[in-house]
């Protein structure tokens, strides 16, 4: 599997994108930078949608990818989350006040984009891929995906705090190639970084034991304006070299 970070920050500014990862240029995982990122030519190559909860920095550009693309395809975006995060979209992004209604254009037999629910713990054959949901401790319906192909699998956890049940779903897999997590907070907003949900580099030190061993961990979702406090104390953590930051959008890793 070929990965590619389009967006790998926990915030948006000149030089940083919000959350989106592209899984062998047809695969996406969360929208918030996907139609900023790529070339819309690429943008339609894209076939299924992962959308792993529904804050708009994992969302936002789900309208601008429907609205580049419009036309352009003879199918639709197949998006699959869980109901709580369609309806949210649905109230309030394809809400006709928002933005267009993008599952009934350019008809309703034909519409630009369709959800799929995908349940924590559900397992679903997407293409090529094997998709494993799991809940995951944020807000707003979050998922994080455990994606299989090709006898390797790759953990997805996109936005959490400390967590436990992706952890044990994977350790029970032996074929785990690398995971993909988040690092939101410095060290001295510990409390904000648990009351929101998300990790600062001791509560992500923490969480290492619950982890497949020996597999490289991949940060995102650091706050732009925090990033070289961040980036020192992720690695004052890293005492086994396993753990890489993606500090800059754009790199692609294959496994």
């Amino acid at each position: 599997m070929n990965v590619k970070i389009i967006g790998g920050h926990g915030g948006v500014s000149p030089e940083c994108r919000a959350t989106s990862y592209l899984v062998d240029g047809n695969l996406l995982i969360d929208a918030g930078s996907v139609a900023t990122g790529v070339s819309v030519s690429d943008q339609a190559k894209i076939d299924n949608i992962l959308i792993s909860h529904s804050h708009l920095d994992h969302i936002s550009d789900l309208a601008f990818l429907a609205d580049n693309c419009f036309g352009m395809n003879d199918k639709p975006f197949d998006i699959w989350t869980c109901k709580e995060v369609e309806d949210n979209i649905m109230n309030h992004l394809f809400n006709d006040a928002i933005w267009p209604d993008f599952t009934k254009l350019p008809s309703k037999e034909s519409p630009t984009m369709k959800f799929h629910n995908i349940e924590s713990g559900d397992s679903r054959e997407i293409a090529e891929y094997k998709v494993h949901a799991i809940e995951v401790n944020h807000f707003a319906g979050s998922l994080g995906f455990i994606i299989e192909k090709n006898g390797k699998a790759i953990v997805f956890t996109q936005d959490t705090g400390p967590t436990d049940k992706i952890w044990a779903a994977a350790k029970k897999l032996n074929n785990v190639v690398a995971i993909f997590c988040e690092v939101s907070f410095p060290n001295r907003f510990e409390k904000l970084a648990l009351d929101s949900r998300h990790h600062t580099a001791q509560t992500l030190k923490k969480e290492l034991s619950k982890m497949p061993g020996d597999v490289p961990i991949y940060l995102g979702h650091l706050k732009p304006n925090y990033l070289d406090e961040l980036s020192k104390e992720i690695e004052e953590v890293n005492e086994s070299g396993r753990i890489h930051i993606l500090s800059s959008d754009n790199k692609e890793f294959s496994f």
